[in-house]
């Protein structure tokens, strides 16, 4: 009954059922060959499909928040201003920039750059 009388518990309700539904969409894109569908009839085996899946998009996530992040983190930099509008409509969802069955070089010898996990893009631009 709440649900049907309190229109703030639909919205929270309602964005929780869309942002589920996004990142199992963005799961399913991320599954490699058998567009989602898992053959093996094994229970051990699915799970380790899936779990291995959710890590693949995890990862994928993990790379578009940095990137973003450090993206937003030059332009505000730069002069831009980024407000908490702005962010509320990103998704780490991308996924035209990733070639998901293309060919990779991997060179195990490159040095990374850090993740600096302490950048904030708000906290900067509400001085």
């Amino acid at each position: 009954m709440r649900y049907i009388d309190d229109v703030e518990v639909r919205k929270t309700i309602h964005a929780a059922t869309n942002k589920s539904e996004e990142f199992n969409g963005f799961v399913k894109w991320a599954f490699f060959g058998g567009e989602g569908i898992i053959a093996e009839n094994v229970q051990h085996e699915q799970r380790k499909i899936v779990r291995y899946n959710q890590l693949v998009a995890n990862l994928v996530i993990l790379h578009n928040v940095e990137q973003m992040t450090r993206v937003l983190a030059e332009l505000r930099d730069e002069g831009s201003n980024i407000s908490p509008e702005v962010l509320a409509g990103l998704s780490p969802y991308r996924t035209s920039h990733i070639n998901r069955f293309g060919d990779y070089t991997l060179d195990l010898k490159r040095q990374v750059e850090p993740i600096d996990f302490s950048r904030r893009i708000l906290a900067a631009t509400t001085r």
